[in-house]
């Protein structure tokens, strides 16, 4: 049932399903003189083929979307790249070069409409001339590794592209449509993939302040270009109330409590009370995991403040403050702390994964837990203490027969996580 609540959680985000509704008709596009589609994103390459599908046959299409590795999808008339995350690379800085040029191509009789979902802010990246590709790898590199939120990793990557906080809408005189799907806790559209046609709140001054709190000590050519642009040198993003945005249409088409909804009917219909706890849960792995299981040993022990049989379903974005050299994501790390603070409950299952169907740098989605969890561990000879601290929460799961592994699943709606008691 916890699989089966998770594939409701990810259909529901599929873009197939939540993106043609909100296409312009034929009549509309054809008052444009042209079309174009771009996008960056883990769903970008789905949600290009769904434009594609739904598109009127008399109408022309043509357009440029960026994708990670292993997450194309098959496509005609739109142009799929596939390039790195979470980490830039090469190749998704050509593909964003191309797509700023086509952008500034269009004028005002011109349509752009631009596909957003969770990892475009890596796969649209775009440096300004003075900060190198290489020093953009690594100042993202150890914001990655600081367990800083992804809020303020966006913050940071803003004011160092060409393309992210606002500046590919800012860059063109057409008419925009972003069709968003959301990954970002509050479905702030200034977060998401670093907003690239949102206004944005935040200013240099703020990515030089959130460097400083996470102790990052970023190469100097990124150093210098966040002082100047402190220092006013720099026009800073645009912001909210800036008039460009009245030709900007931004729509979320998808969001973490549709899926969680969604999810909540499979339980629903077995006679399981769900219960929704929020879809903007962030903070570290293991600080989520002891509260999550604090609540569970509430119903467990006290029958408050929910009875049994009740599934707990929340989503939002944790974070790991990397310390040791293993191999764990996010959804793996708070499921293993999950497992250790929930030790003795007895009838308790779990499921920890991420919609886009990776968790961290291995093939998996996440993982599950079963009331003989630890007991199998025990008997491997694994030490679950140790193997936490060590950040290696795919290997734990991964020798038990127990990650969750769906492949790539062409969309993204952040951490999916449900706990049942039964």
């Amino acid at each position: 049932m916890l699989a089966a609540s998770f594939s409701a959680a990810v259909a529901a985000a599929d873009p197939a399903r939540v993106l043609p509704a909100h296409l312009p008709g034929a009549h509309t596009l054809r008052a444009y003189r042209r079309t174009l589609v771009v996008g960056a994103g883990k769903a970008a390459a789905s949600m290009a083929r769904a434009v594609e599908l739904h598109w009127p046959a008399d109408c022309a299409l043509a357009g440029l979307v960026v994708t990670r590795y292993g997450h194309g999808a098959p496509c005609k008339r739109i142009e799929v790249v596939e390039a790195g995350h979470p980490v830039p690379d090469e190749a998704g800085e050509a593909a964003a070069r191309n797509i700023l040029a086509e952008a500034r191509s269009l004028t005002r009789d011109d349509l752009l409409i631009v596909l957003v979902s969770g990892g475009g802010s890596s796969l649209l990246s775009l440096p300004v001339p003075e900060v190198p590709m290489h020093d953009l790898k690594a100042v993202t590199r150890q914001l990655l590794a600081s367990g800083a939120p992804i809020q303020d990793i966006n913050v940071v990557r803003k004011h160092l592209s060409q393309i992210q906080g606002g500046r590919l809408a800012q860059a063109t005189d057409a008419r925009v449509l972003a069709l968003v799907i959301s990954d970002v806790a509050g479905d702030d559209l200034s977060a998401i993939a670093s907003g690239p046609c949102a206004p944005d709140p935040s200013t240099y001054h703020d990515a030089v302040s959130l460097l400083r709190h996470w102790n990052v000590d970023p190469p100097a050519p990124v150093a210098k270009w966040l002082a100047r642009g402190a220092a006013g040198e720099i026009a800073d993003t645009p912001k909210p109330g800036d008039p460009l945005f009245a030709r900007v249409d931004n729509r979320l088409i998808a969001s973490a409590h549709q899926s969680l909804e969604a999810a909540a009917a499979v339980f629903r219909e077995a006679g399981i009370r769900p219960v929704i706890l929020g879809d903007t849960i962030t903070g570290e792995a293991r600080d989520v995991a002891q509260v999550m299981a604090a609540i569970a040993r509430e119903i467990a022990v006290h029958g408050a403040p929910f009875a049994r049989p009740v599934a707990l379903i929340s989503g939002g974005e944790c974070t790991v403050t990397v310390r040791g050299d293993g191999r764990g994501g996010r959804c793996s790390e708070f499921l293993l702390a999950f497992a250790q603070a929930s030790r003795g409950i007895d009838r308790l299952w779990a499921i920890a994964a991420d919609t886009d169907g990776i968790d961290g740098i291995e093939h998996n989605a996440g993982a599950r837990l079963a009331p003989d969890t630890l007991v199998r561990a025990q008997a491997l000879g694994l030490d679950p203490r140790r193997i936490l601290e060590d950040n290696d929460a795919f290997e734990f799961f991964s020798r038990l027969g127990d990650l969750v592994v769906t492949g790539p699943t062409l969309t993204n709606v952040n951490d999916y996580r449900a706990v049942l008691l039964g």
